[in-house]
């Protein structure tokens, strides 16, 4: 990986708190240009390891660099070039909307101000209300709006889509392709693994500290086992000899129906099922959370 085109590049980071590890040499690297999903259960890391890589807080030992740049050092100069949304805000309750997004403008200059009228109308937000009345799901739009209304370079997002509703969350998607197609870079930490799924060009697995697995989407989807579901012309059909395939794995049948995964060669399957008379097949590409529950339960 040519580091050239990395924006993030973080090197063994860990980050103690008392005997305890937070994250434990964690390596991380987001190309220009992709959008890199950050995944694992509450208390994984992933908020640790954001904070780290904004300088917000230093690590133990290891090293971030943003843009080629030290997090830690240039972390004023870095953040002109980042939008930033928290998975848990803080805004003061009693500013509107609108008064926390003219602050955050003003903060940058007077970056934005041409987009957050329209972003806001995208979003269905509100930006009257003081932010003390607002949803949760509503203070994250305006923490969206405020994270992107500049254009930045690279987006890091901790768990964005919290509290929208599905029309939001399809909103909230074109806005991140938008960013992507501008040449954007972002980091997404999220539980909601479908959204991850169809955002990210590639996935990092985080647990108890510890980066367990990096893959591109495409390549999970390659490699993780499809969910078949056959159904019989008649009972004499025998599908029971399915189960002999290389590549098939908790196989049920009733005689006319099998129902099992599959991870071997497509071919294979279709070449075995092509001797039988089959009224109706189901093949269902496995999702990120079959993989998440793989490294999570399995390992």
């Amino acid at each position: 990986m040519n580091s050239t085109t990395l924006v993030i590049d973080a090197q063994h980071l860990t980050k103690r708190f008392g005997k305890q590890n937070g994250v434990s040499n964690l390596e991380l690297q987001v190309i220009q240009g992709e959008t890199f999903g950050f995944i694992g259960p509450n208390g994984a890391g992933k908020t640790t390891t954001i904070r780290m890589v904004l300088g917000q807080i230093r690590p133990t030992s290891g090293e971030v660099k943003i843009f080629g740049e030290d997090a830690m050092g240039q972390a004023a100069h870095i953040h002109r070039r980042i939008g930033f949304l928290s998975g848990d805000m803080e805004m003061d309750t009693g500013l509107t909307g609108e008064q926390y997004l003219e602050y955050i403008t003003h903060l940058r200059g007077g970056q934005g101000a041409q987009n957050r009228m329209s972003l806001a109308k995208r979003l269905q937000c509100d930006l009257s209300k003081p932010m003390g009345q607002l949803s949760r799901g509503n203070r994250q739009k305006v923490g969206l709006i405020a994270a992107v209304m500049h254009a930045p370079d690279l987006l890091i997002l901790d768990e964005p889509s919290s509290g929208f509703d599905p029309l939001i969350q399809v909103e909230f998607a074109k806005i991140i392709e938008e960013h992507k197609a501008r040449g954007g870079t972002a980091l997404i930490s999220s539980h909601v693994l479908s959204e991850v799924q169809h955002l990210c060009d590639r996935v990092g697995l985080i647990r108890q500290g510890k980066m367990i697995k990096v893959e591109s989407m495409a390549r999970i989807a390659k490699d993780l086992f499809k969910t078949v579901v056959v159904q019989a012309a008649h009972a004499a059909v025998a599908l029971d000899e399915l189960q002999n395939l290389k590549g098939v794995r908790g196989f049920k049948g009733d005689g006319r129906q099998a129902h099992f995964e599959y991870g071997g060669s497509s071919n294979v399957l279709l070449k075995a099922l092509a001797k039988h008379e089959i009224e109706d097949i189901t093949i269902q590409d496995a999702d990120l959370e079959t993989m998440f529950m793989h490294y999570y339960e399995g390992k």
